[in-house]
């Protein structure tokens, strides 16, 4: 066990651990944070994204000890109480169906943004393409990231 320091949405964490524990155990067990889900454990539906340092990151694959630097969680979207473009923008859209995917989603398409604030439509399907939606609501995740877009920008 080693003790790691992690600065999450803002605020410093030290946690005992092991250092090949996935960075997701961490967020949700130790931290209390749901916002990031489990789904495949492989790194391939996106579920567990979280943005580490401006990258889009597959928690569910990266050991703790690998992460450097900030990491930011669906839960630290929203500032002062109002939502993220980006959390309104789904709601306005009504992007959920089932929800499972939609942390995943709203976190790889917030670092996409950070990287093309106004992204083509082609731009954004390439951009969220490995970010899964078993109800396949991509249109809708589409039309949000466009509305967002123009919050952002």
């Amino acid at each position: 066990m080693s003790t790691i320091t992690l600065k999450v949405n803002g605020a410093t964490h030290a946690v005992e651990v092991e250092p090949s524990t996935p960075l997701l155990y961490i967020l949700r067990n130790d931290l209390g944070l749901q916002g990031p889900k489990f789904g495949c454990g492989l790194g391939q539906c996106g579920a567990c994204t979280v943005i580490v340092n401006g990258v889009a990151t597959r928690s569910c694959v990266t050991p703790t000890s690998a992460v450097k630097g900030e990491i930011t969680t669906l839960e630290g979207l929203a500032t002062g109480g109002t939502l993220h473009p980006l959390q309104q923008a789904w709601i306005d859209e009504q992007v959920p169906q089932c929800g499972f995917c939609q942390s995943g989603q709203i976190m790889t398409a917030k670092a996409l943004l950070d990287r093309n604030p106004n992204p083509t439509d082609a731009q954004i399907r390439e951009g969220m393409a490995r970010t899964l939606c078993r109800c396949m609501t991509y249109y809708r995740i589409q039309a949000a990231i466009r509305r967002a877009a123009k919050e952002v920008a």
